[in-house]
């Protein structure tokens, strides 16, 4: 029994390495976006971005300032907050902001709906203020997250070069003091690390919805969130996934540091494992049958750490956990650069145990309870 776990972890640990090989050379293969910020403009795309928020005042004004101060003329995007159903000042926020910027709009869905009528709020809120937007491009961000200078710019000049119908693009954590931040941007660049390298490869739909864009006819076309609407995350790669099924070569990433968009990590250990819980329970939704054994590989080969170490395999596990550091650490490193975050990756090894049990609990959780968002009890 001892030498078949030995040879089980074995096997997941070259599978789990061949994995992060290839990840490797697709990110590899992405090259900065040739941005020119002076290059003269003759016809500017018309942008909508779109701010579902909830609860949300003590985040929303900074972020539409954000945008509002885009090197981008103002008379060609529009921002649409929509309301969901705050209880808080959010609505009264953005109505003080659009007495000075008339492009800056309030759409509330309580206008629309009753709440107890919607089973997922975000895409409910994004698709009532597409279909008000006079944007031929759809972007999507959230209230608490923050656009660089010449984030509008960029979208505009990777359409115009590339003719895409929707664009993920980069997000980061704001970087603060504490273990908790530290490891969330760690997972994060993970994440973020997967997904350029996926598009890169025209494999897997992964983006992220505070940090993307689409055409607003293939929303369209590809008629919205009918179909996955009562699912109530993944109002990102789901939507991604089916323009790809219809429309696979002109999904795009936006593979430039001035794109990033930066948004706050979770404040403490109840809503990381709340946020993570809802990532993952959009998995058993994905269409995607990539994804699927991707995130079935990464879990088994989690578990297998446990299992080895209940069963007193401690110079197993220990062997393991060096081979996947190593690996993941091949894998991160040019993704740090991008981001750069080189630095963080200092302390990597360290949050090996807490990275794992996260990993086995939110992705056990995320598919047989409940979870708590933005003050909701969501299935």
């Amino acid at each position: 029994m001892h030498y078949f776990l030995d040879w089980i972890l074995a096997i997941l640990t070259l599978m789990y390495a061949g994995l992060l090989i290839a990840y490797r050379y697709w990110f590899d293969k992405l090259s900065f976006f040739d941005f020119k910020p002076d290059k003269p403009v003759a016809d500017y795309t018309r942008f909508t971005i779109i701010i579902p928020a909830r609860n949300e005042s003590a985040n929303i004004k900074k972020c539409v300032d954000s945008i509002i101060a885009q090197a981008y003329p103002s008379e060609f995007f529009e921002v649409i907050v929509i309301d969901d159903f705050s209880e808080d000042d959010t609505a009264s926020i953005v109505k003080s902001i659009h007495e000075q910027h008339p492009h800056v709009k309030l759409l509330s869905l309580s206008d629309f709906y009753k709440a107890d009528e919607i089973s997922s709020f975000k895409k409910k809120a994004i698709e009532k203020a597409v279909s008000h937007a006079s944007g031929d491009w759809i972007i999507t961000t959230d209230a608490d997250c923050i656009a660089q200078k010449y984030w509008l710019l960029l979208y505009h000049q990777y359409i115009q070069a590339n003719n895409p119908v929707f664009v993920a693009a980069p997000v980061m954590f704001i970087k603060e003091k504490g273990i908790l931040n530290e490891f969330q941007i760690l997972d994060f660049l993970a994440l973020q690390g997967i997904t350029a390298a996926a598009v890169s490869a025209g494999k897997h739909s992964m983006s992220n919805g505070a940090n993307l864009a689409f055409e607003k006819s293939a929303f369209f076309a590809v008629g919205g969130y009918q179909g996955v609407d009562h699912i109530a995350s993944g109002d990102d790669m789901l939507l991604m996934h089916k323009m790809k099924k219809t429309l696979s070569n002109r999904i795009g990433y936006l593979f430039h540091p001035s794109a990033i968009v930066f948004t706050k990590t979770m404040q403490n250990w109840k809503d990381f494992m709340m946020q993570r819980i809802r990532w993952s329970s959009k998995a058993r939704f994905y269409d995607d049958s990539s994804i699927f054994w991707v995130l079935l590989l990464v879990y088994v080969y989690n578990f297998s750490f446990l299992v080895i170490l209940l069963m007193g395999h401690y110079q197993s596990f220990f062997i393991a956990i060096a081979f996947k550091t190593f690996f993941e650490l091949y894998f991160l490193d040019p993704v740090a650069k991008f981001y750069f975050l080189e630095k963080g990756l200092r302390n990597f090894l360290f949050y090996q145990p807490l990275h794992i049990s996260y990993t086995l609990l939110a992705g056990l959780f995320g598919q047989i309870r409940t979870y708590t968002w933005k003050g909701r009890q969501v299935k």
